[in-house]
């Protein structure tokens, strides 16, 4: 005889799998396609802006550290909201007693105690991940902040790729607390029932595909760019090594 608590072990498994099977698909593009993702793109792209405003530190030095501290404000800010939110989902959790009329009124699913602290569980591990992430990419970020300004010969690339590498990884861990605040929809949602959990996985996975794929126009883009900024900074090094 089917039992509204059958839901919850088929959608939810369902859902997560969903989303670990795009994000799985997504590592994969990363590494072996990395023109098809935008996180590879703006890494390039960091990349190449980490050369340029090097190659003039005491002309382009006070625009990097304004740039970088924009980025340090946003990580911040998101930093802020996880542990604001772990705090509030620690009181909700601890007076949830009152509530349990209302919400198993309206939930068609598992309605168990248990069960309703797993989701609580699964949504506050999100967010401390969420403030994990955004903590490390202040820590990078900080340190290129010092790192970028050293003025460096014209021709040692090796300086410049040790700082484009530390503000990837920032970028990288800003990128992973802002999916984990991604993953915590479909398990807030959880909370009304495993269909709306199901469905926000199904909905969120579709986004953040057209989110993290290039179109042909922004990778052709993208190519000229480069290309036309590698010409430039061979140039330079070689006028640099004519003029010794």
């Amino acid at each position: 005889m089917w039992k509204e608590d059958w839901l919850d072990v088929i959608l939810v498994p369902a859902g997560l799998a969903v989303m670990v099977a795009y994000h799985v698909w997504l590592g994969y593009a990363i590494i072996h396609r990395p023109k098809l993702t935008v996180i590879s793109l703006n890494a390039e792209s960091r990349r190449q802006w980490v050369f340029s405003m090097m190659t003039e530190p005491l002309k382009n030095g006070t625009l990097a550290v304004q740039t970088i501290r924009n980025n340090i404000m946003a990580s911040t800010l998101l930093a802020t909201t996880a542990i604001t939110l772990c705090s509030i989902i620690g009181v909700f959790v601890s007076n949830t007693s009152a509530s349990k009329s209302t919400a198993s009124a309206i939930i068609y699913g598992n309605k168990s105690p248990l069960l309703a602290t797993i989701k609580n569980f699964a949504i506050l591990v999100c967010f401390l991940m969420a403030f994990l992430c955004n903590v490390q990419s202040i820590r990078y970020y900080a340190h290129v902040s010092f790192l970028i300004t050293v003025p460096v010969s014209r021709g040692k690339r090796e300086h410049g790729e040790y700082v484009s590498r530390n503000l990837n990884r920032a970028s990288y861990f800003w990128s992973l607390g802002l999916r984990a605040f991604y993953f915590s929809f479909p398990l807030f949602l959880w909370n009304f029932g495993p269909i709306p959990m199901f469905v926000c996985c199904c909905m969120m996975s579709s986004i953040l595909y057209f989110l993290d794929t290039t179109t042909s126009f922004t990778r052709h883009l993208h190519s000229e760019s480069f290309r036309e900024i590698a010409e430039s900074m061979d140039g330079d090094i070689e006028s640099a090594v004519h003029s010794l």
